[in-house]
């Protein structure tokens, strides 16, 4: 007779984690099934953790959390093969505590530590553990997990699936239909080992209580659609990129060539320059933002985290914190069905429900336009930001030319690559992308 739980979660990374350690806190018995070996291990990010959702979990994680470093200032650039034009913000407030919720990990520690902390309020966590499918009764109704363990089936009352953006689970459970490459991005990253000293005089950061997180547009992705970063951590900086999935197969990108590239752009390579490599990794993120969301609920199953899509396509590139509220969310429906003895996806729709009534679905709704108003226009990232950059220089060129004069030319410029039209309806579909939705 195969073992039974409450609650069997597969996938230990945010969303997984915080659904587990609510279910604990409430005395819910929980599994977690976990690929890696450890949690963590396979997980990859940017290196952003947004933490408006853990503080929920764990109001003092500031002081427990194996966090590098606040993220207290930003900068945009737009690039071009070899020059760079940026927008750089500091703001004090957010040089306090707690630091607008923004701080840079290392996914093999932070995920190890959020692990620990379930596994210390009850949950049990199984790593090395691949589930491969369902366990099913005679009238096809879900009613467990079939895992590649000795004693791998597992029955439970429901099964939380925080499984990752390629979840082959959700596709078996008919929660979501095949994969399209226009819904994903393929992203590139190094971890390089450099002196906290480095760092804060390189990044400019008066200590290494302060952090940095440089965006990248442009000439970093071949100018289609993606972006690069470099993200301050406490004695290593994390570097990489992101490119549409779609567009990389198009043109034959390899993302590893576009990543040595990219560190040795001008404006890239002092800063790092001397970096000893410590990590590398590649991974598929979700980028099809509100409409790229499979069904996220069905008898007996919920799904969170990047298994359901939730990631936010804007500057803001949020997905930790919507990965951990869509767990707790999970948890929270969970609970009501057992109160209930009912699994039922008429029971389990109240997931669905609450979402709606959180910041996930509420900013996945206000971008939902974004993914394909970009995707739509390839030359955002190529006429826009060149020629922002070509003016710009032009602007602060000094010779023998006036002001006068060398406006004039910066005008004919502008008209000779952007239309009038052109320029109108760009902005008019910026603006209901990004503002008024």
């Amino acid at each position: 007779m195969a073992e039974k739980v409450d609650v069997v979660i597969v996938g230990g990374g945010p969303a997984g984690i915080a659904c587990a350690y609510t279910l604990a806190k409430a005395g819910v018995e929980t599994i977690v099934f976990e690929r890696g070996e450890y949690p963590g291990a396979k997980n990859v990010m940017g290196g952003i953790l947004f933490t408006n959702a853990l503080a929920k979990l764990i109001p003092d994680f500031r002081e427990k959390a194996p966090i590098e470093r606040p993220v207290t200032k930003r900068k945009f650039l737009a690039v071009s093969e070899k020059d760079a034009l940026g927008v750089e913000t500091g703001f004090s407030e957010f040089t306090k505590a707690p630091h607008n919720n923004n701080f840079t990990v290392l996914r093999a520690r932070f995920d190890q530590w959020f692990a620990a902390q379930a596994e210390e309020a009850g949950a049990m966590i199984l790593s090395e553990t691949v589930v491969d499918d369902f366990l099913y009764d005679d009238n096809k109704k879900i009613i467990g997990v079939k895992t590649r363990r000795d004693d791998g089936d597992i029955l439970c009352n429901c099964v939380v699936l925080a499984d990752g953006v390629n979840s082959l689970l959700a596709k078996k459970a008919g929660l979501r239909s095949n994969f399209k490459p226009k819904d994903f991005v393929l992203g590139v990253k190094m971890v390089l080992g450099l002196p906290k000293e480095k760092i804060c005089e390189r990044f400019a950061l008066e200590s290494d209580n302060d952090g940095a997180a440089y965006e990248f547009f442009g000439a970093v992705t071949n100018n289609i659609l993606g972006s690069g970063f470099i993200y301050t951590n406490r004695e290593s900086i994390s570097i990489g990129l992101g490119v549409a999935l779609d567009g990389a197969c198009k043109h034959g990108l390899k993302p590893y060539e576009l990543l040595d590239r990219f560190m040795e752009h001008p404006y890239v390579r002092p800063l790092v320059k001397d970096g000893e490599p410590i990590e590398y990794s590649a991974h598929l993120l979700p980028e099809g933002g509100y409409h790229g969301m499979p069904k996220v609920f069905t008898d007996n199953v919920l799904v969170c985290g990047d298994a359901a899509s939730f990631v936010n396509t804007s500057v803001y590139h949020e997905g930790s914190n919507l990965a951990m509220e869509s767990g707790i969310i999970a948890a929270k429906a969970v609970m009501q069905a057992r109160g209930r003895g009912d699994f039922s996806a008429k029971s389990l729709m109240k997931y669905a429900e609450y979402l709606e009534e959180s910041i996930v679905i509420k900013d996945l709704k206000k971008y939902e336009r974004l993914p394909a108003f970009l995707h739509s226009s390839p030359h955002l990232f190529t006429n826009y930001l060149d020629l922002a950059i070509e003016l710009a220089k032009d602007y602060f060129t000094v010779d023998e030319l006036s002001k006068g004069e060398r406006q004039k030319l910066m005008f004919k410029k502008a008209w000779g690559r952007v239309s009038i039209m052109q320029l109108i309806s760009d902005a008019y579909k910026s603006f209901r992308s990004f503002i008024w939705n």
